[in-house]
Order: structure tokens, then C-alpha cells, then sequence
């Protein structure tokens, strides 16, 4: 709400700016007598110019043309790594049950050297949708290591069986294929165990590159704290997705780093601009796992 009211009292600004200079523009024709030409002339160029109109132009966003995948443009491409992200709603009643699974599980399959995957995070969701697990998964050889985890899968006895247990807990599932911007740092473990906060948008088409842009120079106003751990966009699943992962020691941590970013000058503007190229967004408190590396 307050990125809402922001942008419109920008807005309100130019067009108080720009209604009087018309008021005074009329009043002083109308001491040389030319009200009249005034008028007709503003109209003229009003209907001229009507469809790219300064007004229009507040509200509505110009994309322009790329020649390539916004995945190369905005991706690493040194570390060609592939991430997961799954959402699990577990059944109230199942989720302590669901959680001793996944810590006796998952474990295993991290450490394990002949699967070319590790679990960067597993949690729980205390703020935002309830009864919900969240795990994140990387994938280092991109989508060939995807393809021979899932393939080593299929003939692994121990994790056919959680397969089997997990499906009679949930109630729906699922799951995201991610690229990592190039401008966030890699998730590694902060050594203390935090509150994972992911912030999740889906954008408008075509807008990714614009959105990248923007946080790029962002992303330094978000750092004195460590707070930012990772930013992902989606390339299978629910497609224009961005996720960006903060930890936090507390919820009053999360409110005192993030009320700190507007006193940095640019911070407002990068609010400005990236607002309208959102469709949805949403916002989580997770509590990791004790399985989690990333705690």
C-alpha cells in the first residue's frame, strides 16, 4: 500500500505541476485578449497527440524489443546453476509427522556425492499461507544435472518410500524451475539461524529485463545487513515469477533494515519505477528446518 500511495503522489505532483502553468497560460491570454487561440491550440495538440499523450505515459509502461532471452541476459553464467523451489500444503494434522520425514530424508540425498544436487533450504511458513513446507534445491550443471538427479531418483528405494509417506501428508503441491540473477550472491549458510523471508512477484510480460535493471543497482542499498540472500526468476512453472530471499534475526530486524533502505538516496526511485511492472506480489516468514543448511 505505501509503494501504491507513493507512486500516485508522484503522480498527483506532475499533474498539479502541469494544470497551472495551463491556468496560467489562460489567464494571461485572456489579458491579451486570446483566450480563444489558447484554447483551440491545446486542444488541437491534445487530439494530435492523444494516444502518447505525457498523460498516458504516467500510467502506462513502453517495452523495448530485445534480441535475445531475457534468461542470457540476466542470468550467471560462470556457475550454470539450476534451482527448484517446491511448495508443499502439508494437512494440519501431518505436519510434525511431514517434517521428521524430510529431516530423516533429504539429508541424505544432499550428502550424497553421486547426485549432482544440494538442498540450499528447507522451512516451514509461519507468516503467509500456514501448513506449508518450502524447499529450494541447486542444481550445479543446470538442467543435465536435473535430468540425471530425477533419473538416479527413480531407482533409489529410501526416497520412493518418502515419496510414497510424503503424498499421504499434503493436500497439493507445486514446484519452480530458476535461474539466479547475476547480480545477487550465491545462498550459503549464515551460520545463525534466521528467518527466511522471500518477497514473490509475478510480472507483467516482457518486463523482466526492466525489472533486472533496476534491482541490479538496488541490490547495494539491501546489503549492509546481510540480509540479501538470494534472487531467482522462474523458467518453468509459473512464468514472469521473481523471488528475492532475505534472513533476518527477528521480525524487528526485518522492520528496522527494511525501514533503513529509504534513507539511501535512489531507494525511492528504484520503488518508483518497479511497482507498475508488477501484477501480483506476496511476501512470507519462514522458520527453516533443522535439516536446512541454510539457517
Amino acid at each position: 500500500m505505501l509503494f501504491v500511495s507513493y507512486q500516485w503522489k508522484m503522480a498527483t505532483r506532475v499533474l498539479q505541476s502541469s494544470f497551472s502553468g495551463l491556468y496560467r497560460a489562460a489567464h494571461t491570454g485572456r489579458a491579451k485578449g486570446h483566450v480563444t487561440a489558447v484554447i483551440r491550440a491545446l486542444s488541437a495538440s491534445n487530439n494530435r497527440n492523444r494516444e502518447d499523450s505525457w498523460f498516458k505515459s504516467l500510467f502506462v509502461r513502453k517495452v523495448d524489443p530485445r534480441k535475445d532471452a531475457h534468461s542470457h541476459l540476466l542470468a550467471k553464467k560462470e556457475d550454470n546453476n539450476l534451482y527448484k523451489i517446491q511448495f508443499h500444503n502439508v494437512k494440519p494434522e501431518c505436519l510434525e509427522a511431514y517434517n521428521k520425514l524430510c529431516d530423516e530424508v533429504l539429508p541424505s540425498i544432499h550428502a550424497d556425492k553421486n547426485y549432482p544436487c544440494e538442498l540450499v533450504g528447507t522451512w516451514n511458513t509461519w507468516y503467509g499461507e500456514q501448513d506449508q513446507a518450502v524447499h529450494l534445491w541447486r542444481y550445479r550443471g543446470g538442467y543435465p544435472a536435473l535430468t540425471e538427479v530425477m533419473n538416479k531418483l527413480k531407482n533409489n528405494k529410501d526416497f520412493l518410500e518418502y515419496r510414497k509417506e510424503r503424498g499421504k501428508m499434503l493436500l497439493s503441491r507445486r514446484n519452480q524451475l530458476l535461474l539466479e540473477f547475476s547480480f545477487w550472491n550465491e545462498p550459503v549458510p549464515r551460520g545463525v539461524c534466521i528467518h527466511g523471508c522471500p518477497f514473490s512477484c509475478l510480472l507483467q510480460p516482457g518486463t523482466m529485463i526492466e525489472w533486472g535493471n533496476y534491482w541490479a543497482r538496488a541490490i547495494s542499498y539491501r546489503q549492509h545487513n546481510r540480509e540479501a540472500v538470494g534472487g531467482f526468476f522462474s523458467q518453468i512453472g509459473d512464468l514472469y515469477m521473481v523471488h528475492h530471499l532475505w534472513a533476518y534475526k527477528d521480525l524487528q530486524s526485518r522492520e528496522d533494515t527494511r525501514n533503513a533502505a529509504w534513507q539511501h538516496e535512489g531507494w525511492d526511485e528504484v520503488v518508483y519505477y518497479t511497482v507498475p511492472l508488477i501484477q501480483h506480489m506476496e511476501s512470507r516468514i519462514m522458520i527453516p528446518l533443522k535439516a536446512s543448511p541454510l539457517q
